[in-house]
């Protein structure tokens, strides 16, 4: 009997095996045409390359669209858009600091989020709280060259985590579920 020329690997152990299949789409790239022998992966680090004298202003941006949504939601209340508008913004930071080498504004954008994300009624939300969060991440941001940054940045978000984790798990004591997240760990790299 020929053996397979394509086998996956296995490895077994006590109570279950983990089976990684063969990665076909190596050799079917480079197999191909001249054209698609360059690194994809080594294209796109040059292109962040030369854009990263941006990414500044690229933050700078960001950090006035979460403002103006802040600043619509204290004039017009917790409406369906301006929630939506809040959060997408402060989701945007969340996933865009690494990427623009601001990776400490992570953390206080996420708990924002997750302060929206898990309020029942976010009409209840304070908007000193919200006010709080976005200055965090304006702070964060505008003294990111400071040799305390990181320092700043964990009293900061570190305070900020406390005080959202209090009123949310009181919001929530009706909701068992919600609250097994809301005490779990960040998943956002510190």
């Amino acid at each position: 009997m020929a053996t397979p020329k394509n086998t996956a690997a296995v490895a077994t152990y006590g109570d279950h095996e983990v089976i990684v299949p063969e990665n076909k789409l190596r050799k079917a790239v480079s197999n191909t045409s001249p054209a698609f022998a360059d690194d994809p992966v080594a294209r796109a680090e040059a292109a962040l390359e030369a854009l990263s004298s941006e990414f500044g202003q690229m933050m700078d941006d960001e950090c006035d669209r979460l403002d103006r949504a802040r600043q619509n939601l204290i004039r017009d209340g917790f409406s369906k858009t301006n929630k939506e508008r809040i959060f997408h913004a402060a989701h945007d930071i969340k996933g865009e600091a690494a990427t623009l080498g601001f990776p400490l504004v992570a953390s206080a954008a996420d708990s924002l989020c997750r302060l929206i994300e898990y309020t029942p009624d976010v009409t209840r939300i304070p908007l000193k709280l919200v006010d709080q969060h976005v200055d965090a991440v304006r702070a964060i941001h505008r003294e990111y060259s400071r040799s305390n940054a990181e320092e700043l940045a964990a009293a900061l978000t570190g305070r900020l985590r406390e005080v959202t984790d209090e009123f949310l798990i009181f919001e929530n004591l009706n909701r068992p579920d919600v609250l097994e997240q809301i005490t779990g760990p960040s998943i956002v790299p510190e």
